[in-house]
């Protein structure tokens, strides 16, 4: 699946994009902490285009967006993300 994320705040800049390993994992720079400060950021889940890819005739979900807020850079975020073609649950883990 294709990802990308942002920082919308305080400077905006596009810092990754591309696509989930086969464990889910995106490995890229800033998931270890490369251009990551504290602000506003989002993570774009293009979840339909994958679901396209499946050969999975649903057109429910498109891109899936998260935002959240970096208090402290130094600290991991895991953002576990689970869906189906009709909904998708995100939260911070461990």
């Amino acid at each position: 699946m294709r990802v990308e994320l942002h920082r919308l705040a305080p400077q905006p800049q596009k810092l990754a994009e591309g696509r989930l390993g086969a464990t889910g994992a995106f490995d890229h720079a800033s998931m270890h902490g490369e251009g990551v400060i504290a602000g506003q950021y989002e993570v774009l889940f293009h979840v339909g285009e994958w679901l396209a890819g499946q050969d999975r005739d649903s057109k429910f979900l498109g891109t899936v967006p998260f935002r959240f807020t970096v208090d402290d850079a130094s600290q991991h975020f895991h953002l576990p993300f689970k869906f189906t073609p009709w909904g998708f649950s995100l939260f911070r883990g461990s």
